[in-house]
């Protein structure tokens, strides 16, 4: 047997993102006799001992917050310099994709993809000036697009998004099926009353989630139904702002901030509902994993309807007015809830991880063999 086809994915860093949640659902999903992966990063990890241990190389170099944007391009073609047997980098940096297969171009690395994960960049006015530059060269620098969703490659690729590969945001269906003893279990272990209305949200202390949305139609929840409890999961750059505004709300005994979590899959099954009011997203993979749990889910209408399995449990809002979400929130607490779904249903939508990782895995193999 020969030696596997080595892909290198560059990212900022390996931790629990939902890039880098899709990245390791398919490592761990992939044949690695076929198709080994290795990161170039700028900082360390909390997928890092998993990747080393699953035979990936982990290579890093700073960032360009660190080092600006010269010492990045530097960076960038040392390292490609030094690295020639790559044939295949897989970009995951949206529109800093730009800049980082330019490197890879010149390097004459063959196979160049750049993948959207998103339909909008952060940051102020000159960093989004800097990363539309950026982007502005994917298209003469990417020898192949990938997106998340439509909506998505519409957003990164422009006039070429017709030609990307969408690779569906795939997970481990089976981890997420809801359990009457799971839910019981995990409940007890958070400090949850039993007869509590749980809300729940998973995702990056950062702009773009839109926390304080949250929190203030939370607060106002709280003042019509005391029971009702709120969980976020997730670290981030907002956090210390975000817990300052639960403290100034007088809100501290119902909302419980847990930091990052390795155990999704059972926090899920705890809560009653998950509310995810994001400005902007590519194609959310905690928004499939609470569906294939069977939670109810109130989405903003900012996000593509493409995350709706059609399985009846995702309520798109407008984000102008928080009572639409407040009153959408409370009918949901009257209802009777029913975590039973069909488990078929993202199969045959595309977003069982093992379906998923055979399109990656075989799309590699495809553009590997055109280069060897």
């Amino acid at each position: 047997m020969g030696r596997p086809l080595r892909v290198l994915h560059v990212v900022v860093n390996m931790n629990r993102g939902g890039a880098e949640t899709l990245i390791m659902n398919l490592y761990r999903n992939i044949d690695r006799s076929k198709v080994q992966f290795d990161f170039l990063t700028c900082k360390e990890g909390v997928f890092d001992s998993e990747i080393t241990s699953m035979g990936g190389v982990i290579h890093r170099i700073p960032y360009v917050t660190d080092v600006g944007h010269q010492g990045y391009k530097k960076a960038l073609a040392n390292f490609f310099q030094t690295n020639q047997t790559y044939k295949i980098v897989h970009s995951h940096m949206d529109k800093m994709s730009g800049i980082v297969l330019h490197a890879a171009k010149k390097a004459r690395v063959p196979v160049r993809i750049a993948h959207s994960h998103n339909t909008r960049s952060e940051g102020g006015i000159a960093s989004q000036l800097y990363k539309f530059l950026a982007g502005s060269t994917i298209r003469q620098h990417a020898t192949h697009l990938y997106a998340c969703s439509n909506a998505a490659a519409k957003w990164l690729f422009g006039g070429r998004s017709d030609q990307a590969f969408i690779l569906k945001n795939g997970v481990d269906c089976d981890r997420f099926i809801y359990s009457t003893e799971a839910r019981t279990k995990i409940r007890e272990q958070l400090g949850l009353e039993h007869n509590s209305f749980v809300l729940g949200h998973v995702g990056r202390f950062a702009q773009q989630k839109n926390h304080l949305f949250l929190i203030d139609v939370f607060a106002k929840l709280t003042k019509v139904h005391p029971n009702t409890r709120l969980i976020l999961v997730g670290d981030g750059p907002l956090k210390s702002q975000i817990k300052e505004k639960i403290t100034e709300l007088g809100i501290e005994s119902k909302v419980k901030v847990l930091g990052v979590r390795k155990d999704i899959h059972r926090l899920l099954q705890a809560y009653d509902l998950f509310v995810f009011p994001s400005l902007h997203e590519g194609l959310p993979v905690t928004l499939i994993e609470a569906q294939n749990a069977g939670l109810p889910c109130i989405i903003a209408d900012t996000i593509t309807s493409e995350v709706d399995m059609g399985l009846n449990l995702v309520r798109r809002l407008s984000l102008k007015e928080q009572k639409l979400w407040l009153n959408a929130i409370q009918e949901q607490i009257s209802k009777t809830p029913v975590r039973t779904i069909d488990r078929s249903a993202l199969h045959q939508k595309g977003y069982d991880i093992r379906k998923t990782a055979s399109h990656a895995q075989t799309s590699y193999i495809d553009l590997g063999g055109e280069v060897s």
